[in-house]
């Protein structure tokens, strides 16, 4: 078993028509032992900005406190917010400097730019970036994410339209994964508001 998958967890965001959406499960365990329900893997660092860190859970929590750290200080040194491309290389530099030692997270980002266009990415533990224009998942339930979100994803989503085809992509990928799990959480960033809400899944 790899140190990434030892905590286990699901993380997934989606590009909807001038939105984004980033969803967690909310399980904390060691391998098969469910120790909490109530943690997210996915944190906020702008108003319009989401990261998710899927993986150990030490590294999940070092890493939020780090980025927080750094957009704090590039929003006191540019005089104003970091855009979610900007936040993709910080975040993909701070783990290409542990390299040799990495943090055991595969990070999401996902958010609106200061045109209100949507973006999202994928990486691994080193920080190669993988940008695209549809989905990227991350977890142990990476694998059944792939399959289902491919099967019902579409393009131009609205809002609402989007919150569902995340939502059951995640329900359906964490049902199938027993490392997952517990409910789950979702972010919708729209260029009005951010709508996040709580799901129940399966508590077994």
């Amino acid at each position: 078993m790899s140190p990434g998958s030892y905590n286990g967890g699901a993380v997934v965001a989606m590009i909807g028509k001038n939105c984004v959406a980033i969803a967690s499960d909310k399980r904390f365990g060691v391998q098969m032992q469910t120790i909490g329900t109530e943690f997210s893997k996915v944190f906020p660092v702008t108003e319009k900005s989401y990261v998710g860190l899927p993986g150990l859970t030490t590294d999940t929590q070092t890493l939020q406190e780090i980025f927080r750290f750094k957009a704090n200080m590039y929003k006191l040194r540019e005089e104003r917010e970091i855009e979610p491309r900007t936040l993709s290389k910080l975040v993909s530099s701070t783990l290409y400097e542990r390299r040799w030692g990495p943090y055991f997270v595969h990070p999401l980002v996902a958010g609106l730019d200061k045109n209100n266009q949507p973006f999202i990415c994928a990486m691994d533990l080193i920080g190669c970036i993988t940008e695209t224009c549809d989905f990227v998942v991350g977890g142990t339930s990476e694998e059944n994410l792939f399959g289902i979100c491919e099967s019902v994803w579409e393009p131009d989503l609205e809002p609402e339209d989007l919150f569902e085809t995340i939502s059951q992509a995640l329900l359906c990928s964490i049902d199938r994964d027993c490392f997952a799990g517990w409910g789950a959480v979702v972010h919708v960033i729209t260029p009005e508001r951010v709508i996040t809400r709580t799901l129940k899944s399966r508590m077994d």
